[in-house]
């Protein structure tokens, strides 16, 4: 006897169908599963045993093969422990229908027949209802995610009987309520606000000018200055997100386990620091199953590296190609999996290793050559794609004890949505160019057009301060994000200069 049940697995982001086949032969008892599985896939047996006689249904005694097709495909995880308990059990329940091909079945179970919640159902929800599958059956505690999926009707269950009880139709399974992303008026709620950030003008106009543009930035300055809470001060002023991205950023963090089942979806812009221990795999992703990593968590948010010099360097080289393609392409023995990367880099460090290197009230310890050993920690071609570099200054007491009311985040976020607006409606005809720091060749040629004295200041600088292209490129797209935040059509040399002017790092090789 045979019985088909359709479930869905992961490749990445992508969800693959996999239709799981059940077997029953005569001959002396055995459990077997074919098609690839992992570690976790292989245990399914004995869940799927206990799940199944805990329910109160009868396991056969006989030879059972589940086969999961493609066989060529590897399967990880539990999705599809619910799909072979009904297969199963459509082999051994009168009643059942022979025909459930329509519905698309995930879910891991408790020994005792409880459907415990999977991570990814967004991504693969998504992906099956691209391929025209409008039935699904998930854990309860899936439902909130599931609810920003349209045009699906997605039923949630408890536990393997009521499953079974909504195909005998004696009960039907509840179904998800749809939400609108947009009706719901949520006040998001930022840990630290512009407004707490007292003095550091400059280093305020130049994290407003990297926001509004995309702009990668670092603050070189003492400890204490303030460098770590203005970098955490970015998601607070960042442009709330809209729908689509949203859903690209819940279907990472879904895929990762890091998304919070109440919530069912990423309404605030990432923000991901991770510990200057990280290794490599950590970052960029991968590991045995594949998994994205934390820059892929940064999507459509904030990657902090918090004293850039103390990061290993091959951990801080393994940025440069997801910081000019907004994508990480993860290679392993299983699988070759691309994750998006498009976050905006902000980094800090110190000015020396001691830190007082420039200080007005403090003494620098170190040698020359130990300052240039400490900056050397992060190359040239990484510099090279940081757009602001800008140096963070000492708090004043007389800052700190100020009763001065300093900018709050929705005054400085109203401008920065404004100068994105400027910039979606000059990109809408471009293909994944949504802010100047996407803007490639082609781009800037089109709408950086340069008078001939902004191409006088900007040769004298490439020439005096001995530039890349690269690092000429990036003064431009910085130039026209000034220039829209002052709402001026064309770049001017006010603009070019300060630029110019946030290349401090550049400057302090000659």
């Amino acid at each position: 006897m045979l019985a088909k049940v359709t479930g869905y697995a992961l490749n990445g982001l992508e969800g693959f169908r996999v239709d799981v086949e059940v077997d029953l032969q005569n001959g002396l008892p055995n459990f077997t599963i074919v098609g690839l599985p992992d570690a976790a896939v292989s245990e399914s047996r004995e869940r799927v045993f206990s799940a199944i006689k805990n329910s109160g249904k009868n396991f056969p005694a006989t030879r059972i093969t589940v086969n999961r097709a493609p066989a060529e495909l590897r399967k990880e995880g539990s999705y599809l422990d619910l799909p072979i308990a009904v297969g199963l059990i459509k082999l051994t329940c009168p009643g059942m229908p022979t025909d459930i091909s329509d519905y698309i079945l995930l879910g891991e179970l408790s020994l005792d027949g409880t459907l415990r919640s999977v991570n990814g159902i967004m991504p693969l929800l998504i992906s099956a209802s691209k391929e025209g599958y409008k039935k699904f059956i998930i854990p309860d505690d899936n439902a909130r995610e599931a609810s920003y999926i349209e045009n699906v009707t997605v039923y949630t269950a408890h536990n393997l009987n009521a499953v079974v009880e909504h195909f005998l139709g004696k009960k039907e399974l509840p179904v998800v309520e749809k939400r609108n992303y947009y009706s719901e008026d949520l006040e998001l709620s930022y840990p630290v606000d512009m407004s707490l950030v007292k003095g550091q003008a400059v280093a305020k106009r130049a994290l407003e000018i990297a926001v509004s543009g995309g702009h990668n930035i670092i603050f070189i300055g003492p400890p204490g200055s303030g460098k770590t809470m203005l970098a955490k001060c970015i998601p607070s002023i960042m442009p709330d997100m809209d729908f689509a991205e949203a859903l690209e950023t819940t279907k990472i963090h879904s895929v990762a386990g890091y998304l919070n089942k109440e919530e069912g979806i990423i309404r605030m812009r990432p923000f991901m620091t991770p510990h200057h221990t990280a290794t490599r795999t950590s970052l960029i992703g991968g590991t045995q199953s594949v998994k994205p990593g934390i820059i892929s968590l940064a999507h459509n948010g904030v990657l902090f590296l918090d004293e850039m010099p103390e990061y290993p360097r091959s951990t801080l080289e393994s940025l440069r190609q997801p910081l000019e393609d907004g994508v990480i392409s993860v290679s392993r023995a299983k699988a070759n999996v691309e994750f998006p990367a498009n976050f905006m880099l902000c980094g800090s460090m110190n000015p020396c290793p001691c830190g007082n290197y420039g200080s007005k009230t403090r003494v620098c310890k170190c040698t020359q050559a130990q300052i240039l050993k400490y900056k050397s920690r992060i190359s040239g071609p990484l510099l090279d794609r940081i757009d602001i570099q800008v140096e963070v200054d000492s708090v004043e007491y007389s800052d700190l004890v100020s009763d001065k009311q300093e900018e709050n985040s929705a005054t400085v976020r109203a401008r920065v949505n404004r100068t994105r607006e400027i910039q979606r409606e000059r990109f809408r005809n471009e293909k994944k160019v949504n802010t100047n720091s996407d803007m490639g060749e082609k781009q800037i040629k089109k709408y950086c057009v340069l008078s001939e004295e902004c191409e006088y200041f900007l040769r004298n600088a490439f020439e005096s301060m001995h530039l890349s292209a690269r690092a000429r490129s990036r003064i431009i797209k910085v130039a026209r994000t000034i220039a829209d935040m002052e709402l001026s059509e064309n770049i001017m040399p006010e603009h070019i200069l300060e630029a110019v002017g946030y290349r401090i790092l550049d400057r302090e090789t000659l």
